[in-house]
């Protein structure tokens, strides 16, 4: 273990969430999920529900980078930009693998993808491989968040992105109190294991923040006076990429016995979508919107300030 305070063992009775009145947590999801989030909270935002207003925004993988955007009050350029997605091919591309995988990327992913715990031994042991596999340069991804995000420093305190250290499979909370730079903690939250390089951080080698038994991170706001949680779905039909069937109710219930007052809202992105995918994007933005709709009456009571 190395002592750089970049790591906090996941504690819902840690109180890393003492203080804070609202705060806003992004799962992970590919980019698929990135663009279901982005037009879900821009809808939100356009009918009054200001979730840029957040005290903490915790982003984890797919989230980390909606997380920035939000944070740095360029949601609404974001929502624009990827309005016209179909004509803007290459910001898609920039966040989805590109060719064919090398046979040390399909191994590293597949060990991700069937991991049904989040042990020690089975973290580390996707973080070997991961670390081992032959991805694009490890400056690809970072390059990218800058290029979607628009954004090189970190816009704010508020924000935290998790991630996981290759190695020792410990969880690293990252912000602007770290040293780490923006597009690199960013780009260790995002980086899946086979698909994108692990990135440096201090000391470490960083990977997505999801290999790690949860998608959300929502104990990063434990004991905040409430939370508005985004996973990318509720239950799961089982265990996948280290995350339990019933991982999300267990946390959010983990939350509330914080005393965290807490609304989650998941897609309704079908299962058996690929979250990669470009082609899925278009469905994605119209759905993100279609439930921001429906939602933002009930968000609206939630969110709005109290004294």
């Amino acid at each position: 273990m190395t002592d750089d305070g970049l790591a906090r063992p996941i504690a819902f009775d840690a109180g890393y969430g003492a203080g804070v009145d609202r705060a806003l947590v992004l799962g992970g999801g590919g980019v698929v999920f990135v663009m279901w989030l982005a037009a879900y909270l821009d809808e939100l935002t356009r009918r009054g529900v200001a979730v840029h207003d957040a005290d903490r925004i915790v982003g984890t993988s797919a989230g980390s980078l909606v997380a920035t955007v939000v944070a740095a009050g360029r949601l609404d350029r974001f929502a624009r930009l990827i309005r016209v997605v179909d004509k803007r091919p290459n910001l898609i591309a920039r966040l989805s693998p590109v060719g064919r995988l090398s046979p040390s990327q399909r191994h590293a992913l597949e060990l991700f993808r069937v991991a049904r715990d989040a042990e020690p031994a089975t973290i580390r042991a996707i973080g070997a491989a991961a670390l081992a596999a032959q991805t694009p340069g490890v400056n690809r991804l970072p390059s990218s968040v800058a290029v979607t995000t628009q954004t090189w420093r970190w816009p704010s305190e508020r924000l935290v992105v998790s991630a996981v250290d290759a190695y020792t499979g410990e969880r690293l909370a990252l912000d602007a109190r770290t040293g780490v730079p923006l597009l690199r903690a960013v780009a260790a939250s995002a980086s899946v294991p086979g698909l994108f390089a692990p990135q440096p951080v201090g000391d470490r080698r960083a990977m997505d923040g999801g290999v790690s038994g949860t998608g959300i991170h929502s104990d990063l706001v434990a004991g905040a006076r409430r939370a508005l949680v985004f996973p990318i779905a509720g239950e799961l039909p089982e265990a996948q990429m280290t995350i339990a069937g019933d991982a999300t109710s267990r946390e959010v219930a983990a939350l509330r016995a914080a005393g965290t007052e807490v609304e989650v809202r998941h897609s309704r992105i079908s299962a058996a979508t690929n979250l990669m995918d470009p082609a899925e994007v278009p469905a994605a933005l119209a759905l993100g919107a279609e439930q921001a709709a429906e939602d933002a009456a009930a968000l609206a009571s939630f969110w709005s300030p109290r004294s």
